[in-house]
């Protein structure tokens, strides 16, 4: 009776460890509150009180979570809440999840990066240090996020070649800026005085973006004010070069760089119905896909075809046409066959395939 009374009250202890007691659980339910309330301070103040305190546990382990959820938080901290900043305290917490063996995640690495890209100059370096060694040390595909904190910081420090650097490791990791990215590698550019990467900038733009919001939009204003936009232009080209960099482009621009020297008029107008602009009054040029994205296009059209007819019939249509090269249009006999004949008693129109050979 003793040993089975023991062994009840061994299993009841054991209950409550796994219902919740210890250091662990209350810190737990700090950090839950803290999040909630979005209060960093106090979040550090229990993490700290857990990990080194007096009644600190050696053996304390997060959650993977947990450790995102205090980084999180340290990253969109009040600085006034800090005697120092919240990067010292961000590197506390990662430097506790690698020495109890959590594996951290992309997210993780985000937002240490955010925290400490905040700091200053020296950050910036580390944040960007940390970006580009997930992969090696840790395994994981950093994101459009994990960079951007980056980009900010170089931006504010008016640090051109380590922006460039930045954008390098982003089209290596497959990751496309967006228009904030974008903004940034603008602005810096332009501040440095980099005319031909201004010009790069704003045609990655120009494909990413539809319409750029107020703050690109004063980066740009900024830039085609400046003395270094009104010194960038080409005195000669040749204008035969230019026409035909413009048709190959669907219309829209040359891509040839700046063209002209001299001061910029910079206005906002508006566009009308018909597409005038408000302020030359010219009709702005409609823009057709340029020839990469013709080729793509042209491939896609290929592919669908050799899905659904005779690989060997489809091939030899293509040899026709490549050997044929003077037809500009090639009309389809059966489609004018069934022209308009979608009602009850339409069919194979041989009527109407006989126009083509009028």
């Amino acid at each position: 009776m003793a040993t089975a009374a023991a062994a009840a009250g061994d299993g009841t202890r054991r209950k409550r460890g796994r219902g919740g007691k210890g250091p662990n659980s209350d810190l737990s339910r700090t950090l839950t509150d803290c999040t909630r309330r979005g209060d960093a301070a106090a979040a550090m103040a229990a993490f700290d009180a857990a990990v080194s305190g007096p009644d600190a546990a050696p053996d304390l382990r997060l959650a993977a979570h947990q450790y995102n959820q205090l980084l999180h938080l340290l990253a969109s901290a009040d600085r006034a809440a800090f005697p120092a900043h919240p990067a010292a305290a961000a590197r506390r917490v990662f430097a506790h999840m690698l020495g109890v063996g959590a594996p951290p995640s992309e997210a993780t690495i985000t937002s240490l990066a955010r925290v400490v890209a905040a700091a200053d100059a020296e950050g910036a370096d580390e944040a960007f240090g940390l970006v580009s060694t997930m992969r090696e040390k840790y395994g994981l595909a950093p994101r459009l996020r994990s960079y951007s904190p980056v980009l900010a910081a170089f931006r504010r420090a008016g640090e051109a070649g380590k922006a460039y650097a930045v954008e390098a490791h982003m089209a290596a990791s497959a990751v496309s800026p967006e228009e904030p990215e974008l903004a940034a590698l603008l602005e810096v550019s332009a501040k440095a005085g980099d005319a031909d990467k201004v010009y790069e900038y704003m045609h990655k733009l120009r494909r990413a973006v539809g319409c750029v919001k107020e703050e690109t939009a004063e980066v740009l204003e900024a830039w085609f004010r400046s003395e270094k936009a009104a010194t960038a232009g080409k005195m000669d080209w040749d204008a035969c070069q230019v026409k035909d960099a413009i048709v190959a482009n669907g219309g829209g621009c040359h891509q040839l760089g700046w063209l002209q020297s001299g001061p910029w008029m910079v206005q906002r107008v508006k566009v009308g119905a018909e597409g005038e602009c408000g302020g030359c009054g010219c009709r702005l040029a409609s823009v057709d896909i340029d020839m990469e994205e013709t080729q793509k296009f042209a491939d896609s059209i290929s592919g669908l075809a050799l899905e659904r007819e005779t690989k060997a019939n489809f091939s030899q249509f293509q040899e026709w046409l490549e050997a044929h090269k003077e037809y500009e249009a090639i009309v389809d006999g059966a489609n004018i066959a069934l022209y308009q004949q979608n009602f009850a008693e339409g069919g194979f129109s041989l009527v109407q395939s006989s126009w083509m050979l009028l």
